[in-house]
């Protein structure tokens, strides 16, 4: 598909010659699909570079100096929100990876990927997919272990109604509320689990044995 659209990428990278060699061998490997417009070794500035490029798509390597690159990730989800990132690291450590996820990456790819391996991946991201290796994967996938959730009969109930995929109207009209407070209850709970969204409650629920209630 020599004619679709290059890919603008921006890379939060404090080794410089990774960067510069992305910079080189991006635009070759790609057939000049994808290309490096701009770049930053500083996480605390990364938010900023982004803002100002406006690519599409962002690689984050996760260890680097303070803040790091988990908080570079945060940080661009919340300012510029509609650029994919991708989280990258060297280490065969799932744990920061796993922490990027959670912090708004929608993929993480090992630093050790070869350039010309790099645009189906990347173009997947674009495509709204998210991207993992194997083994990550597994990782997410590993059944959590139950821990007691101490939910009082309102907050199980909004659980099982979050978990049964129920609108916000439909819970709104079922706990006789109004949407405004099944939003505030929601976002009550979902801090009470420990958790970041609606997904996450609903497999909490299944784990803890509360869905058959």
């Amino acid at each position: 598909m020599p004619d679709a659209p290059a890919i603008r990428l921006a890379v939060v990278d404090d080794h410089p010659l990774f960067v510069r060699g992305l910079e080189l061998l991006l635009p070759v490997t790609t057939q000049g699909r994808a290309e490096v417009v701009g770049s930053t070794g500083d996480a605390a500035a990364a938010a900023a570079m982004i803002s100002r490029c406006q690519p599409d798509l962002a690689l984050v390597d996760l260890h680097m100096p303070p803040p790091g690159g988990i908080r570079a990730v945060a940080a661009i989800r919340r300012t510029t929100p509609r650029v994919r990132v991708v989280a990258m690291s060297g280490s065969a450590d799932s744990a920061p990876a796993l922490d990027a996820l959670r912090a708004g990456a929608e993929g993480y790819l090992p630093k050790t990927s070869e350039p010309e391996e790099l645009l189906p991946p990347l173009l997947a991201v674009l495509d709204g997919w998210a991207v993992l290796p194997a083994e990550l994967l597994r990782e997410l996938l590993r059944p959590a272990r139950a821990t007691p959730v101490d939910l009082d009969h309102e907050e199980r109930r909004l659980l099982r109604a979050i978990a049964a995929g129920r609108s916000t109207v439909d819970i709104a009209e079922e706990l006789h509320v109004s949407e405004r407070t099944v939003k505030r209850m929601t976002a009550a709970l979902l801090r009470k689990l420990r958790v970041s969204n609606r997904a996450e409650a609903a497999a909490v629920a299944g784990h803890a044995g509360l869905l058959g209630e």
